[in-house]
């Protein structure tokens, strides 16, 4: 059962594993973070839903919750393969709890064979910033938050020769599945499994159909945006954008991203958004179509010590 050893734990701090009931106070701790940081939160508890659940995670051993003397939650990680994330609360930092977190994540990702780490950090935590690179961490990629603003209905391209749009429809999950994960194939470090990729796209209770266009080529998917509807801030939010590499540069993607922007608009949001990565290429795409830029994170890694 994941643990902090009470030495690692400032007075009063207590430590357990992480259940699926624990979503909602996660949730509070994750936007209790960005709202600091940013000013606003962007992530929903479906988010987080999915993260608890992600196949081969084992809640018991690969996370863990920090709590005070009054049950409030203060900090937490998990950890699954070389991939780790861990929060403190703003009311609780200063207290040697990222360190400690920081510490047994790294301890279990080396239990779980792994012979590196890394965790996304916004560029505007300079105190996480400053902990990984005191602990021995570098960039290895940058990630950009893009938005649009959509005052008026974005106009849509027509579709290239020989291309047909439609709304994504049940029955689409595997085609989607296999075109994105073919496209990310060329800079992600390991292909998805199905499940895995699923429960952070289709089978979130956010995922919007209506606004995840596909393009379609001889009845074969050769294009897909897949956009969810988080509910509360008030905008759309673009999850996955792909095209079959023998289908690029044909405008394809211009007019998918357009058609979601589209559909968001007449559902009355005002504004759109999506990350995308250094190693993708894509962020000039996305400025040609009028998106900006709004803050920044970077994927930091580390070598792990055998044994």
């Amino acid at each position: 059962m994941a643990d902090l050893s009470p030495k690692l734990l400032p007075v009063g701090y207590q430590s357990r594993s992480a259940t699926t009931a624990d979503v909602h106070a996660v949730h509070c701790l994750v936007t209790a973070c960005e709202n600091d940081l940013h000013g606003r939160a962007t992530t929903g508890s479906d988010r987080i839903a999915a993260d608890l659940g992600l196949p081969g995670l084992d809640l018991k051993y690969d996370t863990i919750l920090v709590r005070d003397s009054t049950g409030e939650l203060a900090g937490w990680s998990w950890v699954k393969g070389r991939r780790a994330t861990v929060h403190v609360h703003p009311g609780h930092r200063g207290q040697g709890l990222g360190s400690s977190l920081l510490a047994w994540a790294e301890a279990r990702a080396g239990q779980l064979g792994s012979d590196r780490i890394a965790q996304t950090v916004s560029d505007s935590d300079h105190a996480a910033i400053a902990l990984l690179r005191s602990s021995g961490y570098s960039r290895i990629v940058t990630e950009w938050l893009l938005e649009i603003a959509m005052p008026v209905e974005p106009e849509v391209p027509e579709p290239p020769a020989g291309i047909t749009v439609r709304p994504f429809r049940p029955g689409d999950e595997q085609a989607a599945y296999q075109l994105t994960e073919d496209a990310f194939d060329e800079w992600q470090q390991r292909r998805k499994s199905y499940a895995e990729w699923a429960r952070h796209t289709v089978e979130r209770a956010t995922f919007e159909p209506a606004a995840s266009p596909v393009a379609l080529a001889d009845d074969q998917m050769v294009g897909a945006v897949l956009s969810l509807d988080v509910p509360g801030n008030g905008e759309g939010y673009v999850e996955r954008v792909a095209v079959r590499r023998d289908h690029r540069n044909r405008g394809i993607a211009r007019m998918l991203l357009q058609e979601a922007f589209r559909t968001f608009h007449r559902q009355g949001k005002q504004t759109c958004t999506l990350w995308t990565h250094s190693d993708t290429g894509a962020r000039s795409l996305y400025e040609r179509i009028g998106m900006t830029v709004q803050r920044s994170s970077t994927v930091y890694g580390k070598a792990l010590t055998a044994g």
